[in-house]
């Protein structure tokens, strides 16, 4: 709560920051690979904001995430590549669609608790990735959709900088509606929930249908990151939405902070970051299976776990603070002398 607090006086400056930081990396990287895995942190980033909304303030864990960010990839690429739409009414349809699936999935899910949630949302997972493999005349089965239009404004479609800025346009405005959110009575009343669910119900609150809506908000971010990656990549195939994909999604959450929004893009960079080096680094040096990385990030998630428990972002600040108390006995002694 101390956290939120800080946060919640200083939320245009973290957006400052946070801009700031956009324009360097492009600035920098123009125009290299590493801007193409600041675009994959940005559409990822999208993903653990929602999560976080759901898993820090509502206290309801998913392992079904990577479905929603499936299920809005391949709605943009078959209406696109199928259908001839446009990507915009297309991924603004992949929203909708996913909006309505999480609300049915959400209603029986939402009413288990901790273990059980987390294995229904995963079973679900599983459930979408089978169709996915299975509908081979619409997905292209395990071949994966090739063909996806990339995203295009008045005709022109958006090379690497304008879609760079575009996805991270996206996640600043979705950082500044979540902490909106948290900061209001909704926020208050999704920690009210975490806290106690009984204790939430008996103040009047209609615990369900908080935990459901938020479910739903968190499910159409994770479809509206899936469109963003067809359209980036212009091919998608079911296994880049895969149950390990929720798990990695489910480790950058709680890397970064789950109780913080912005803890959520940290994890973000971090996991995006550390899988990219383990994949390219370690089997220069050691014949290393491809389950290597899921590996490494069950070993980060451990020492996290230990000795940062609450995550990377509240760390940080508590760094911060502890700075900050050194620096003003220091000032005021030199004061007095």
């Amino acid at each position: 709560m101390g956290a939120n607090r800080i946060l919640h006086g200083n939320r245009w400056r973290i957006m400052l920051i946070l801009l700031a930081l956009v324009i360097i990396v492009s600035i920098i990287f123009g125009s290299s690979y590493t801007l193409n895995l600041f675009i994959l942190i940005g559409i990822y980033s999208i993903i653990a904001i929602g999560l976080s909304l759901l898993m820090g303030y509502a206290g309801q864990v998913s392992l079904g995430h990577a479905a929603f960010f499936g299920i809005g990839a391949y709605t943009s690429g078959i209406l696109t590549t199928t259908y001839e739409y446009s990507p915009w009414p297309a991924m603004l349809i992949g929203m909708v669609i996913t909006a309505i699936i999480a609300y049915i999935v959400g209603i029986p899910t939402l009413k288990l608790k901790e273990f059980f949630l987390a294995l229904a949302t995963m079973g679900f997972n599983i459930i979408v990735f089978i169709l996915l493999m299975g509908m081979n005349k619409h997905t292209g089965g395990s071949a994966g959709l090739t063909g996806i239009p990339k995203l295009t404004i008045f005709g022109m479609p958006l090379g690497n900088i304008g879609i760079y800025y575009f996805i991270w346009g996206i996640v600043l405005l979705l950082t500044l509606f979540s902490l909106n959110i948290v900061h209001s009575h909704i926020g208050r009343v999704l920690r009210a929930i975490h806290d106690s669910e009984i204790a939430a119900s008996t103040q009047g609150v209609d615990v369900a249908q908080y935990k459901l809506h938020i479910f739903v908000l968190s499910a159409v971010f994770a479809s509206l990151a899936g469109s963003l990656y067809a359209h980036y990549f212009n091919f998608i195939a079911p296994y880049t939405f895969y149950v390990t994909v929720s798990i990695h999604l489910l480790i950058m959450v709680i890397v970064g902070g789950v109780s913080i929004i912005w803890g959520a893009i940290l994890g973000a960079f971090v996991i995006t970051m550390l899988g990219q080096l383990v994949t390219t680094t370690l089997p220069l040096f050691f014949d290393v299976g491809g389950q290597v990385e899921i590996v490494i990030f069950g070993l980060l998630l451990v020492l996290v776990m230990i000795f940062m428990p609450k995550g990377l972002a509240p760390y940080l600040i508590q760094l911060s603070k502890k700075k900050q108390k050194r620096v003003v006995p220091s000032s005021k002694s030199g004061e007095v002398n």
